[in-house]
């Protein structure tokens, strides 16, 4: 396998300019001495070097999974099921690892209120080498006005991970019959909300901007003690519920409140993957409940 994800995958419409980092960078891991001439502590006693630094340390028990192994086999596993998908990677310092797959069938978007707001199915697969993510995979959605995506699905892909000495092997599910099952239940239930969401205005946008800063303690809404005015990120979620509600020739509501915290979260917020979702998700159930539901 080469150093991008199959090509063919991106030539998809509305999806051609994905985030395409390279995933399948240099690792190995090795004893600790070995490279650094210095004794160690029982169960630090393996080094995991990536791109050429060392990322992790970590015991003699530890299977090691790299991302030519684990991706890959997403990828054969997507291929032998005949999903065609787009795929966006992302490399965080040659430590940790996400690969999202997004599903290439028009039967399955959705549009959220007027029509003009798509979003798709997505899977999402992580791996990191410095112990900062799971090894794991998920469910979630593209949404193509911003490239976000939305991780706040509960469904999960569970694979079985067998340990052959230090390198770790990777079992996949049938992954059709999940999809399946996503979809006949918690998709459509899903698009419901994000609907109750669309349905509610915003008025007082600053007003909702600063609570939700507050209340969920994401980021400051000030700009430091000494000046009240909002700050960078409260300033871009601002700037982005206006600009989309222009796009999309709605008034400012609930819809683009989530996903203006959404794409600053992902995007700005230095944060694991892990912990990216589960905040995702409670922003998502925070906004909800502004919202009545």
């Amino acid at each position: 396998m080469n150093n991008q994800l199959t090509a063919d995958r991106l030539m998809i419409k509305d999806l051609n300019n994905l985030r395409n980092d390279d995933i399948f960078v240099s690792n190995e891991v090795r004893d600790f001495k070995e490279v650094t001439g210095i004794n160690s502590r029982k169960g630090l006693d393996k080094a995991i070097i990536s791109n050429g630094e060392i990322v992790n340390v970590v015991s003699n028990s530890y299977g090691h999974l790299p991302n030519q192994v684990f991706f890959a086999e997403v990828e054969n596993m997507l291929l032998d099921a005949n999903i065609s998908t787009a795929t966006r990677s992302i490399n965080r310092d040659n430590r940790s690892f996400a690969v999202d797959h997004i599903l290439n069938d028009d039967s399955l978007a959705i549009t959220v209120k007027n029509g003009q707001d798509e979003l798709r199915p997505m899977l999402r697969f992580t791996n990191s080498y410095d112990g900062t993510c799971r090894t794991s995979g998920s469910f979630g959605f593209f949404r193509s006005i911003c490239s976000n995506g939305l991780h706040i699905a509960q469904s999960t892909i569970g694979f079985n991970i067998k340990h052959r000495g230090q390198i770790a092997e990777v079992i996949m599910p049938n992954i059709q019959s999940l999809i399946n099952k996503f979809m006949n239940n918690e998709y459509y239930e899903l698009r419901r909300k994000f609907d109750v969401l669309a349905e509610s205005p915003i008025t007082d946008l600053e007003g909702y901007v600063k609570m939700t800063c507050e209340d969920l303690k994401l980021f400051m809404f000030e700009s430091s003690k000494e000046n009240p005015a909002p700050s960078l990120n409260a300033r871009t979620v601002i700037d982005i519920v206006n600009r989309e509600s222009k796009q999309l020739n709605t008034a400012p509501n609930a819809w683009h409140l989530y996903n203006a915290f959404n794409e600053v979260l992902h995007d700005k917020l230095k944060r694991s993957f892990q912990n990216q979702r589960a905040t995702d998700a409670k922003l998502f159930d925070y906004v909800l409940e502004l919202a009545g539901n």
